[in-house]
């Protein structure tokens, strides 16, 4: 191959390269934009009052974009029009796996709850548990993250500074902070997975079915235990098996339920 038919064919490569670039960035433009979109027309469904034609919208944006806080909390308020209070709890409790530190969406959880029939009283727990749950969930996964980051960052500055600099003053501030500063990314990093291992075992479930006789044993036959309504919590012990799945109540109280009466957050 000549010279100049070695440039011609370099030229004409990078040219298709350029083209192929350029029609991925717009067709990832337009995919944006149609997300957006419907969501922009999944909202304005809302505001007129269309509660159905809305969820439907919003659970579309779910499966086109992928999980969002907001778009859960909001097709929550969907259901929390319908009356339909289970796919409310379901989707608030989704919202708020991924974004715990917002107040609406913890506020309109508590609410939705509060017209479940079963009135759960968890059993009591440490004091730190408690302590570490509430300071956990005080912000999202990605705040945590970004604290975390830029904590440990800081904490590097401060020790450069009492390494390198002179004055006594800043040596101490710089030691200082950098101790307080690493505490802080150590309870941010240990907070953001705590929350990224929550939202990636999804072993909790709300029940959906109006009212579920919970079993002994994964058997209808089984002696039955107790008497579950819709909107409960429950934590799955053991779904290995294919119709029925062992969980654990918010009470501390455990059974089995068919598979199909809940849907996991």
């Amino acid at each position: 191959m000549k010279i100049d038919d070695l440039t011609i064919y370099n030229l004409r490569f990078a040219m298709r390269s350029v083209q192929k670039i350029f029609l991925l960035f717009v067709f990832s433009c337009l995919s944006l934009v149609s997300v957006a979109a419907t969501k922009v027309e999944a909202d304005a469904l809302y505001e007129q009052e269309q509660y159905r034609e809305a969820a439907a919208a919003y659970e579309a944006v779910l499966k086109e974009q992928g999980v969002a806080a907001g778009v859960y909390y909001n097709l929550g308020n969907c259901y929390y029009k319908l009356d339909e209070i289970p796919l409310a709890v379901l989707n608030y409790e989704r919202a708020f796996l991924l974004d715990p530190g917002d107040a609406d969406i913890r506020a309109n959880l508590a609410l939705a709850r509060g017209k479940t029939i079963d009135k759960v009283v968890p059993p009591s727990e440490m004091f730190f548990v408690t302590w570490w749950r509430d300071l956990t969930n005080c912000m999202s996964m990605d705040a945590w993250t970004i604290l975390g980051i830029t904590a440990f960052i800081l904490m590097l500055i401060g020790v450069l500074v009492y390494m390198f600099v002179p004055q006594l003053v800043a040596r101490k501030i710089g030691v200082y902070g950098a101790m307080v500063l690493f505490v802080m990314a150590v309870i941010a990093n240990l907070a953001a997975v705590s929350q990224h291992i929550d939202q990636t075992r999804r072993n909790t479930a709300i029940i959906l079915a109006p009212a579920v006789t919970v079993k002994s044993s994964p058997s209808e036959k089984s002696t039955d235990l107790f008497l579950i309504h819709e909107g409960s919590k429950v934590e799955i012990l053991d779904a290995s098996m294919k119709e029925w799945m062992e969980v654990k109540f918010e009470e501390g109280k455990q059974g089995w339920i068919p598979v199909n009466v809940a849907e996991t957050i």
